[in-house]
């Protein structure tokens, strides 16, 4: 447990800029898990809350935009409170020290996931294990874990966005945009769009966003599109992103206005699935499935998914 300075906002303990280890004197791997701890509380971007229409708000003609499926559908008025939520998508190396500080590596010493998604991250750019791509972890509880062990360092309220507050961030306070981009338009970056023996991660980005089928694990360095108008990254493309949120097809017509939340235990408990958003981070860009508005489940142990973390505080936390 790192020894942590802390400073009052709001009656909330929030983290100073100097980090030091137990004892005073901060080896390696206290070094890395402290500059893992200030990056995630420094890089929270803070998202005034307020009414939006969740859901698929519809073309202009008022066609839908998913048409795959209805699960986005029909569109519900909500309200969320203040919060703030990651810049960026969560890395190879902030999982990796994440398991090394938790000791939870040994637990997929013998897993099929070992040599995907619980990996060890390299310093070359071009690898798709590179430390500063986003993280594909093995099941839903390590996305959940992570956020949970940034609580206990930080004394702060880390958790996954729910999906309301996954949307609203995507959408820069509930704009009617498609996507998460700089535009709110789509311009997909092609280096992926080619055979696979001739994917070159030196080919520099290109666009506002990288939607591809997540069978190639290749994606780019989180920040290397343009940020939505709130300064978030990659909420379209890159990867796909858990929500907390356990999922139901037609929730929308049960939810709550005030700070929805999701039914409060999975619709079938011998096949428990979370809420995913981001399709465009799968790579599928049928039926409007790559805009913001495309919701699905995806069982708690699937690996796959990427995440980020919000700081459920009413202020912005740095």
């Amino acid at each position: 447990m790192l020894d942590v300075d802390r400073f009052k906002v709001g009656g909330l303990a929030i983290v100073s800029t100097a980090l030091v280890a137990c004892g005073g004197v901060t080896n390696g791997e206290d070094k890395t898990q402290s500059v893992i701890v200030q990056n995630a509380v420094s890089n929270q971007v803070f998202v005034e809350g307020g009414d939006f229409e969740l859901g698929d708000v519809g073309r202009p003609d008022g066609s839908p935009y998913v048409t795959l499926t209805d699960y986005a559908r029909p569109t519900v008025d909500v309200r969320v409170d203040s919060y703030s939520i990651s810049r960026y998508e969560t890395t190879w190396e902030e999982m990796e020290t994440y398991y090394q500080a938790t000791a939870r590596l040994s637990l997929y010493e013998h897993s099929s996931f070992k040599n995907r998604y619980v990996i060890t991250p390299t310093d070359d750019p071009l690898s798709p294990y590179f430390r500063d791509k986003p993280a594909r972890v093995p099941n839903y509880r390590e996305a959940e874990g992570y956020c949970a062990w940034l609580a206990d360092q930080t004394d702060l309220p880390f958790a996954l966005p729910t999906e309301a507050q996954w949307e609203y961030a995507a959408r820069s306070r509930g704009r009617n945009v498609a996507y998460a981009t700089n535009t709110g338009e789509e311009d997909n970056d092609t280096y992926l769009q080619r055979p696979k023996e001739y994917i070159d991660p030196s080919i520099p980005p290109s666009g506002n966003l990288l939607s591809h089928s997540s069978l190639v694990m290749e994606r780019r360095p989180v920040g290397s599109y343009p940020p939505n108008p709130i300064g978030l990254h990659d909420m379209s493309g890159n990867v796909a992103e858990w929500t907390q949120d356990w999922f139901q097809e037609d929730y929308y017509q049960h939810a709550p206005r005030n700070n929805p939340k999701g039914p409060s235990e999975p619709i079938d408990p011998d096949r428990p699935e979370k809420t995913v958003r981001d399709w465009s981070g799968h790579g599928d860009h049928v039926g409007g499935n790559a805009t913001v508005f495309a919701r699905s489940g995806v069982p708690v142990s699937a690996g796959g998914t990427g995440f980020r973390c919000v700081v459920n505080h009413p202020e912005p936390v740095n």
